[in-house]
């Protein structure tokens, strides 16, 4: 069981992003999320992550899961997360950028954050998105790092 969540509020070709004050990916734009509390459950966690950094309040059905995204470092250093995806209707209204305790929000084009080159959204995260933005079954993203540079993706079906 990992114990961290990550959730992209999709907002037609937009994701509500965090620029994150703190570590980790202090500085980088990141989907909204964190760590879980103890008896709490992925879902339950993402839902209140939400809530406590964006005042976005979100049912469960409103969350999809959309796997799990591991990663592993050339020192040794293993984790991963639960993913998620929750697509906030056309027609909300939510002012950005927004400074709140946790960094800065703002609405992202999706382009921008799959753009070549782009170097202002976490590195694994170009990797990543199109498969959750797109693939209906959960799936489970490999991450591996070396010297701070991700060096391979992979992704399979969660079983």
């Amino acid at each position: 069981m990992y114990k961290y969540t990550l959730c992209f509020l999709k907002r037609k070709d937009e994701i509500l992003m965090l620029n994150r004050d703190f570590a980790p990916v202090q500085g980088l734009w990141n989907g909204i999320g964190g760590k879980m509390k103890e008896g709490e459950t992925p879902l339950d966690c993402i839902i209140r992550e939400i809530d406590e950094e964006t005042g976005i309040s979100i049912k469960p059905e409103e969350v999809t899961f959309k796997g799990i995204i591991t990663w592993e470092t050339d020192l040794g250093y293993q984790d991963g997360l639960y993913v998620f995806l929750a697509d906030i209707p056309s027609a909300t209204h939510y002012e950005t950028p927004q400074k709140t305790a946790e960094g800065i929000l703002d609405w992202k084009k999706i382009s921008w954050l799959l753009a070549p080159g782009q170097l202002g959204a976490g590195e694994m995260i170009p990797h990543y998105l199109l498969n959750v933005l797109n693939c209906r079954e959960p799936l489970k993203h490999v991450c591996i790092l070396q010297d701070k540079k991700l060096i391979s993706y992979e992704f399979t079906h969660l079983s």
